[in-house]
């Protein structure tokens, strides 16, 4: 196929798609789905290898947040059954943040429901990524804590902090239509603060909320003029209690030709699968480590994930291998403009609590689900609420 061939050599130069590449590759048909991934496989192992990035979520405050975004169990005025509760002490979160590193994980991202934090909670934060990085040797701390303000970047990048998240989810001139109490505008100036600050960006999508692909071409082409070092791309788990309960708009082949376009406009960025992998792409999740070369290990913000052990064995029986501690994720071009270092702030899009990346705090679902949900029905069956790990007495899914 021309327009194949044509972007994985402007891949591997890491030259612009046209958007109508872009959104061509959106409108593959599902017979062509295996070529479309063989060859923006050939861009990400050009530029990553075989080896996936392990992320872990910690929820350091769930809930109760003033920020209406339709798709967030966390969400003002959400009924969604999720756990509330404030903020973890450094020690609770630190001991939560060793189980992911034990599993294989080498960035930890803190994630904190609310519109933006005080400089107090700056401040409490400081005091967790010390906690963490004292306990654990080498691990990349990325915070996700929503909009910040003048300076707060600065501190965090003090602190510790190697990356930050936040998400811009959507279109630009879709935004207004998911969510009120902030602008789109808002989102961008947060990622370009955290750049000035010398942190590695973390920014990305949320697909599955009823947008045209124009609109995913958009928010994937405004990425890419971002700059982000990493761009989670998360799958709408619609969850009961929020306004987009009843979207179900997402087969296993149009999550991979998301990923695939997602890789071919951002080729030498770390594509992170995040929240509704399990959910969406279920029994091909497989499939789409030849795309995104980052993942997030076990549990999610207040959904369950894939069992953290399944994750490992997915990875290696698909050929692919754990990143180490030791490695620099980011192609070193990237890996030495990065103001952290951290060698791709990866991070784990944890999509600033309203879920975004982290996996979109929706959650991703269990492993395994069945058929294709029909629209405009609740699937309560396909999301398990998380109930252990940060802020429950039970053991964390790492």
């Amino acid at each position: 196929m021309d327009l194949l061939n044509t972007l994985v050599d402007k891949g591997l130069r890491r030259e612009l798609p046209t958007r109508e590449e872009a959104l061509a590759v959106l409108a593959t048909s599902d017979d062509d789905v295996l070529d479309v991934v063989a060859a923006a496989g050939k861009v990400r192992r050009h530029w990553f290898g075989r080896r996936v990035k392990l992320n872990y979520l910690v929820n350091l405050k769930s809930g109760l947040c003033p920020e209406d975004c339709s798709y967030c169990s966390q969400r003002l005025g959400s009924t969604a059954g999720i756990l509330k509760y404030t903020w973890l002490k450094p020690d609770q979160a630190s001991q939560a943040a060793a189980a992911g590193v034990a599993g294989g994980a080498k960035r930890v991202c803190l994630v904190a429901s609310g519109r933006g934090p005080t400089d107090r909670d700056v401040d409490r934060v400081a005091g967790t990524i010390k906690a963490i990085k004292d306990q654990n040797e080498g691990v990349e701390v990325c915070a996700c804590l929503g909009l910040l303000s003048d300076g707060q970047a600065e501190r965090l990048r003090e602190a510790g902090a190697d990356a930050y998240n936040h998400n811009l989810n959507t279109s630009e001139s879709t935004y207004a239509d998911i969510t009120t109490t902030h602008t789109y505008a808002d989102r961008v100036d947060t990622v370009q603060k955290a750049h000035a600050a010398g942190l590695s960006a973390c920014s990305g999508l949320i697909s599955g909320m009823g947008e045209s692909d124009e609109d995913l071409v958009d928010v994937v082409f405004s990425l890419r003029e971002l700059d982000p070092d990493s761009v989670p791309v998360n799958f709408l788990i619609p969850m009961e209690g929020t306004p987009l309960a009843t979207e179900w708009n997402l087969t296993p082949q149009r999550c991979l030709r998301i990923l695939a376009m997602v890789r071919f406009v951002c080729p030498d960025v770390e594509v992170r699968i995040a929240g509704g992998r399990e959910v969406h792409l279920r029994t091909l999740q497989p499939l789409a480590l030849h795309l995104a070369n980052s993942i997030f290990l076990g549990d999610y913000l207040t959904s369950e994930g894939q069992a953290g052990q399944a994750d490992l064995e997915m990875i290696a029986d698909a050929g692919f291998e754990v990143e180490g501690a030791g490695e620099v994720t980011l192609p070193q071009h990237r890996a030495t403009a990065v103001g952290g270092g951290c060698g791709s702030h990866a991070e784990a899009g944890c999509g600033s609590h309203e879920g975004a990346g982290c996996g979109s705090h929706e959650g991703a679902g269990v492993c395994g689900s069945a058929s294709v949900p029909q629209v405009n029905e609740v699937r309560t069956d396909l999301v398990a609420v998380r109930r252990r790990g940060a802020g429950t007495d039970l053991a964390p899914n790492a």
